[in-house]
């Protein structure tokens, strides 16, 4: 096996080893030695690799943006009017928080990150404006009404979606992740959605989530 090939196996194998010890124990509570071992990996491996465990959990923290970022800009290249591909999205996410580790890592890693020395905001950043294109597209759709302040309705949804999420997995593990979501949503709708439009869209959450139930193998 070329040396290259090898060397990209070992780093995604400490990245998925990582991604099991953090989901696990938290940040403050992984050591190295544990990733290592969840890797499989020896510790020389590792630091060849990373050269800290910051280095590593903002690692993760990438794979896991690069991965949900990608859910978005695909529902953006798509064409999805904008107040679904919003609803989507979140359901997306919680799909990958329940299936994916590394996802649910890196959630967790940004929101323990408070002390990292390396900034970590671009993922929450990159997610509002991602909203805003969203909110946006609504609007131009005529499903969002006009007058809605875009930057504040992003900030909202993505700050919502944050909090749903962290006290789902907290009680249940995510279990319950996609009732919440539209809940979350059945409170949030009458203030972004225009009158006229009310009618068609008030059960949109619920048509969300069961396309995507449906749609699954």
């Amino acid at each position: 096996m070329p040396q290259q090939i090898r060397a990209q196996e070992t780093r995604a194998a400490i990245i998925r080893g990582a991604a099991a010890a953090f989901e696990q124990r938290g940040y403050g509570s992984t050591s190295l030695a544990q990733v290592s071992a969840a890797a499989g990996v020896t510790k020389g491996a590792l630091y060849f690799h990373f050269d800290s465990k910051e280095a590593l959990a903002v690692a993760i923290i990438d794979a896991q943006h690069t991965e949900s970022v990608g859910a978005g800009r695909e529902l953006l290249d798509n064409n999805v009017p904008g107040l679904r591909a919003l609803v989507s999205i979140t359901y997306e996410l919680a799909r990958q928080l329940r299936d994916d580790l590394i996802v649910s890592a890196g959630a967790r890693l940004t929101i323990e990150a408070v002390n990292f020395s390396t900034p970590v905001s671009a993922s929450y950043l990159d997610w509002i404006a991602a909203c805003e294109e969203f909110v946006r597209r609504g609007i131009a759709d005529g499903d969002v009404v006009p007058t809605v302040d875009v930057r504040a309705a992003a900030c909202f949804v993505t700050a919502a979606f944050t909090g749903v999420q962290v006290v789902s997995d907290v009680l249940t593990r995510r279990g319950d992740i996609d009732q919440r979501l539209t809940e979350m949503w059945t409170l949030l709708l009458p203030g972004l959605v225009a009158p006229e439009r009310w009618d068609d869209l008030k059960d949109l959450p619920e048509r969300v989530q069961r396309e995507r139930v449906a749609a699954r193998p």
